[in-house]
């Protein structure tokens, strides 16, 4: 019994150990189909048919949802805003925080995620599904790079088209909140309006949209990567589209305060 004790230890020290190397060897992967995926995007040949098809499946097809959550979100956040001023006679302050609230954090952040949910899992189920019946080997008798055709337009299209959704979340998200205002404290449209526009300074916006366009690159990535990488026929591709969904999720909550940190030392 004495003599396990150090071999017990050696375990979990080697399982440690191959767990901080497989942790190491995927963001290795994860980093190199980045660098290959961008340099696809910025070099010729380009595939401006497929760049515009992934502008419409994931900017113009994601309105509907982007919007519904900004509205409901400013809503909310209107609602407990009034409920924590009414307490010390604040209740004024309403549009002030709204904005700022929806333009720095929320705004960029429920638009990506709803886009994770939709964009990064669609992404990574049609790129796995034709990983699986062998479309993409096929591209290469074809004379198509597949990073090129599959990979390169979603990454452009998630990047660009996010900053642009939350532009709209922003706007919709302030307007959710200026009716609840006029709901709860019968604050006109024009007094909300004038000081949520003399409250809310350029880098407010611009820092949101500084984000938002890490996040669209982490949810083209991940839905490329996981599909690229799916394995197991359909089994596997469920497994990716799952993936794909949650990588998406943890890594823009994760660049969100990294970047915040950044920015709050500017």
């Amino acid at each position: 019994m004495p003599h396990s004790a150090p071999g017990g230890v050696i375990g979990w020290v080697n399982a440690l150990g191959r767990a901080v190397l497989d942790g190491v060897a995927a963001v290795g992967r994860v980093g190199h189909f980045a660098a290959r995926g961008v340099a696809a995007a910025v070099t010729p040949p380009w595939y401006p048919r497929q760049i515009l098809g992934q502008f419409m499946a994931v900017g113009f097809l994601s309105l509907p949802v982007v919007g519904l959550t900004a509205w409901f979100t400013g809503a909310a956040l209107a609602l407990n805003i009034y409920s924590g001023g009414d307490r010390f006679n604040a209740e004024t302050v309403m549009p002030q925080i709204v904005a700022l609230g929806i333009t720095r954090e929320l705004g960029p952040v429920l638009a990506a995620l709803m886009l994770a949910g939709r964009v990064a899992s669609a992404m990574a189920s049609e790129i796995g599904a034709m990983r699986a019946t062998e479309q993409v080997d096929a591209m290469f008798t074809l004379s198509t790079e597949p990073r090129r055709y599959l990979i390169a337009p979603r990454l452009i299209a998630a990047t660009v088209s996010l900053p642009l959704l939350t532009l709209l979340a922003d706007l919709i998200g302030v307007a959710g909140g200026m009716q609840v205002s006029k709901l709860l404290i019968d604050l006109p449209y024009s007094i909300y309006i004038t000081n949520t526009v003399d409250f809310i300074t350029r880098w407010d916006v611009e820092s949101g949209l500084i984000k938002s366009a890490v996040f669209g690159f982490i949810i083209g990535l991940m839905g490329c990567y996981h599909g690229d990488t799916a394995k197991g026929g359909a089994r596997g591709v469920g497994r990716a589209t799952t993936s794909a969904m949650v990588s998406s999720a943890v890594l823009i909550l994760a660049a969100d305060y990294l970047i915040s940190s950044i920015f709050a030392r500017l």
